[in-house]
């Protein structure tokens, strides 16, 4: 079963609450007969929108593919966090990689974010300044207060400062941070504002377009089923979605499923869930997060699955969600929706080149608003001979998930099952 199959409509968005309120974009046609260009994107989320936006920009010709539409995968159905640094601390940065890669790594990430600031403001999508994290217990709250005190000390980095009182109307937290440098935004329609932004460039969007193979040579064949791209460059960006058009990445980023619910409008209500338009993100393994729509809803994501299909999205989430916020326990959930990510065994991105004249970029483990963004532009940077972002990335180690195709997901659900009883225990 292909992941890009097994939940949704063939070329339809979920029935999310982005989805319902989007911004208008006329469908692409599909790729019929032969093209022929410079680079082949597969996958019209962040990463690949983003490198055919600069690519376009540069001057060469791209063809992208997208097998639904673009912003189906997680770029459409996400939290819309857009977050600091990367989605390791520094101090892990440091003793992965060294000193000197891990503040090549801090700046990338902030790139990352002014890239998602630039862009937004130039579609007039509005970018909401601030991330809060939630702490449940006092070491928490204390490894939280030394790690900002180090991105200043160390970094340069003066956003943070401690959660402020009331900001989070639940019992459930010790205390926390809020970040004012990170943010939010509607993740669809910045995908959606992406897309327009390359079409005008001078890329050619093709939805429902699956690739179902590439044939690897000095030019590249990339097939659909009534077409194909003849190209000089082949860029790889279905991160969750990428099924197995690609061994070498598929080894090594995992596809997980994760959920989220909007509430009915809450109105004044929503006063007592957050105090400030900010995001939220816990402590937890696996992470809840959530923030207000701009018609105060409460948006918020948690539970995660291993597998092909959904489980009950409500009862999945609504558990997390009551947790945090018992209050809410009457409040009537409006939509409910869940979408494919993908991690890695770091949590590092895994920038790769599978063949002389292939690249891709895909495991972004929950951080991908701003560094699939910036990635895609890496990716652009490196068809054209500019590569030195992209190989710090690259040179991170990326070991492979253990047990092959039909075994690693057991194991990833008996290891995520753990941390989650461990998280329960309080251990």
């Amino acid at each position: 079963m292909n992941l890009l199959h097994a939940n949704d409509r063939p070329g339809e968005y979920p029935a999310s609450y982005y989805a319902a309120t989007a911004t208008e974009l006329a469908p692409f046609a599909p790729l019929k007969g032969q093209v022929t260009v410079d680079v082949c994107i597969i996958g019209g989320g962040y990463t690949g929108l983003s490198a055919a936006f600069h690519c376009a920009q540069a001057g060469l010709s791209v063809a992208l593919l997208e097998a639904h539409r673009v912003g189906f995968g997680a770029s459409g159905r996400n939290g819309g966090q857009v977050g600091s640094g990367q989605r390791l601390e520094q101090d892990a940065l440091e003793k992965l990689a060294g000193n000197e890669a891990a503040h090549a790594l801090w700046d990338m990430g902030e790139e990352a974010k002014q890239l998602v600031r630039d862009l937004a403001a130039g579609m007039g999508l509005p970018f909401h300044a601030g991330v809060a994290h939630a702490c449940y217990s006092d070491a928490e709250v204390a490894h939280a207060r030394r790690y900002a005190e180090k991105l200043e000390r160390d970094y340069g980095y003066d956003q943070i400062e401690p959660l402020p009182d009331g900001l989070i109307g639940s019992a459930a937290f010790r205390g926390g941070d809020l970040d004012l440098g990170a943010g939010h935004l509607h993740p669809l329609n910045f995908t959606l504002g992406l897309a327009k932004a390359a079409a005008k460039a001078g890329a050619t969007i093709y939805e429902q377009s699956e690739v179902h193979q590439i044939t690897h040579g000095p030019r590249a064949i990339v097939h659909t089923g009534a077409g194909r791209v003849d190209c000089a460059h082949v860029i790889l960006a279905g991160n969750g979605y990428l099924a197995g058009l690609d061994q070498k990445v598929a080894a090594r980023v995992m596809p997980i499923n994760n959920f989220i619910v909007a509430t009915e409008p809450l109105g004044a209500e929503a006063a007592s869930v957050l105090a400030r338009n900010v995001a939220v993100a816990d402590t937890k393994f696996v992470v809840n997060y959530w923030r207000l729509s701009d018609d105060k809803r409460l948006l918020f994501g948690g539970g995660e699955s291993y597998g092909y299909r959904f489980p009950d999205i409500v009862k999945t989430v609504r558990k997390p969600m009551l947790e945090v916020y018992p209050h809410l326990r009457d409040v009537k959930i409006d939509y409910a929706w869940g979408g494919t990510l993908a991690i890695t065994r770091n949590r590092m991105p895994c920038l790769i080149r599978t063949h002389p004249n292939v690249v891709s970029a895909a495991g972004y483990s929950g951080h991908g608003v701003a560094m699939a963004t910036l990635a895609g532009k890496l990716l652009a940077q490196t068809v054209q001979g500019q590569a030195s972002g992209f190989d710090v990335l690259a040179a991170l180690p990326q070991p492979r998930f253990p047990g092959g195709a039909t075994l690693r997901w057991p194991l990833l659900a008996a290891a995520m099952t753990w941390y989650g009883l461990r998280d329960r225990l309080g251990l």
